[in-house]
């Protein structure tokens, strides 16, 4: 079989078009195929209410200078990143059937390609041939089976990242691979046995359009989907995509709706209307990413720009349901991060005689109390259901760490010290987790920009080892915001990418 190409698309002959013709639902990807001579026919099936791919392939190999696989694929041209999390389906008869993210710029059985191949026997490694017709190479990874799979294509750079679910990413990278701009990116299963068919199972598959190198931040963006995850089962759903920035989904105490923001204005996102609606915040348009519910569900409080511009941020607050906001703190920038269980008070970051600290303030005007006075960036606040403590984010330690204190601002306890820069501690409702967003040791401590590789992580309010539960494309305005749902069994989030076609 072979590829040509016409009017700029890649046009495919023989027994590939009937892929396409007759494709059923196939989720994101545009269609599935058999590569190279198998014997029998492999299959997609693709469950759009829980987000599963099974995936079912013969084939005899991926290695030496041709290929057969079963391939659930789609065309993508530049650089992107390919996520999910991956498994064998029954015991399997040969220790190579292998599954994984596949880049290829054709269809032919001895295509150039790149790959992260998963092992049935636990090898897991960066497989590449160079140019058509020539032998792969690979480079191997130290993690053995693991579930959580990204392929990552940079120009001429290959990046494989892999985890068994919960833990870091371990990467191994190729360069010089010079693959053409428009390749087939997808899912692949081999059998290793071109006698028999494997399966294997894939959710949170995601392809992401990353920020390009000349991207500039907060005048460019790219486009949101606003997802949950369910923290038993790790599984994500995408809720609303669009090609706007949306920022900092906050659930709403009826566990029907969430709050963000976009463009200045509030939205409230209801699951069962497929349109977010305004939220009426009067003359109140420039709200940023730091808003809060308060923890009677009845009333929104707001950063926004001060009425004279003079502070690009003060706090405001508005009924839940809109209506005209209230100022609070006289002065700014405030940003504001919680409000305390009883409703008196809000506390937010405040920056003051070239500092930023955390302040309280009665809800209703008054005096501000500083809470923290270490040098360096306290950010972040936010109450535990109890109204006992404050969970706090500070750079005071070198790196961007997680604290606690009274909510006096007495004992300011470190909770957490690791390689990332953590940022946003989220107490669940139920007052047993923290989650948190973390990035990687390449960003600096004291920001949070848009647009990066981001774990969310989660630890007991009681102390103990973060556990990934979410490994993304984002950063600034992924989780600004408590965003539990009521029961405590749901986040919501905000993932990027250029919105897909």
């Amino acid at each position: 079989m072979r590829t040509f190409k016409k009017a700029g698309k890649l046009l495919i002959t023989s027994f590939f078009c009937s892929a396409i013709l007759n494709a059923q639902n196939n989720g994101v990807f545009e269609a599935h195929s058999d590569v190279g001579a198998v014997q029998h026919p492999g299959s997609l099936t693709y469950n759009a209410s829980t987000g599963e791919y099974k995936l079912a392939g013969s084939g005899e190999n991926i290695w030496f200078s041709k290929d057969e696989f079963h391939f659930a694929w789609k065309r993508m041209k530049g650089d992107f990143i390919l996520q999910a999390r991956g498994k064998f389906l029954g015991a399997g008869h040969d220790p190579h059937r292998k599954f994984g993210w596949m880049i290829r710029t054709g269809m032919d059985s001895n295509s150039a390609m790149a790959c992260l191949a998963v092992h049935g026997d636990g090898l897991t490694s960066l497989q590449y041939r160079r140019q058509s017709k020539t032998n792969i190479e690979e480079i191997r990874s130290s993690v053995q089976a693991p579930d959580i799979i990204q392929l990552e294509r940079k120009g001429n750079q290959f990046i494989m990242s892999v985890a068994h679910d919960g833990q870091a990413f371990v990467r191994e990278q190729v360069s010089n691979i010079e693959l053409r701009d428009e390749v087939y990116a997808g899912l692949f299963v081999c059998a290793h046995n071109k006698n028999v068919i494997e399966s294997a199972s894939f959710d949170n598959v995601r392809f992401v359009v990353p920020a390009k190198e000349n991207f500039v931040a907060y005048r460019e963006y790219l486009g949101s989907s606003i997802e949950t995850l369910d923290i038993a089962t790790g599984v994500r759903h995408i809720i609303y995509t669009s090609p706007l920035s949306l920022q900092a989904p906050n659930w709403m105490h009826n566990g029907k709706s969430l709050i963000y923001n976009s463009g200045g204005l509030m939205y409230n996102l209801n699951f069962s209307s497929p349109l977010p609606q305004v939220i009426n915040t009067g003359d109140v348009k420039n709200n940023n990413n730091d808003h809060v519910i308060s923890f009677n569900g009845k009333m929104l409080g707001l950063s926004s720009s001060s009425p004279d511009r003079k502070y690009n941020s003060v706090v405001y607050t508005v009924d839940i349901n809109g209506g005209i906001p209230k100022q609070v703190t006289p002065t700014g920038p405030s940003y504001l991060h919680g409000w305390s269980p009883d409703g008196k008070y809000v506390i937010y970051t405040g920056q003051r005689n070239n500092e930023f600290d955390i302040y309280k303030m009665p809800v209703n005007g008054g005096e501000e109390i500083r809470l923290t006075t270490a040098v360096g960036l306290d950010d972040g606040s936010e109450y535990d259901p109890s109204g006992k403590y404050i969970y706090f984010n500070s750079v005071r330690s070198g790196t961007m760490q997680l604290w606690r204190m009274n909510e006096d601002g007495r004992e300011q306890v470190q909770l957490t010290d690791d390689e990332y820069n953590n940022w946003f501690p989220h107490i669940s409702p139920d007052g047993k987790w923290i989650v948190f967003l973390s990035f990687m040791k390449d960003v600096k401590p004291d920001d949070h920009p848009f647009y990066k590789h981001v774990y969310l992580r989660l630890m007991p309010v009681s102390g103990g080892q973060p556990k990934i539960i979410a490994y993304l494309y984002g950063g600034q305005g992924t989780i600004n915001t408590p965003s539990w749902s009521p029961d405590s069994r749901k986040i919501a989030f905000v993932s990027n990418s250029t919105v897909i076609n």
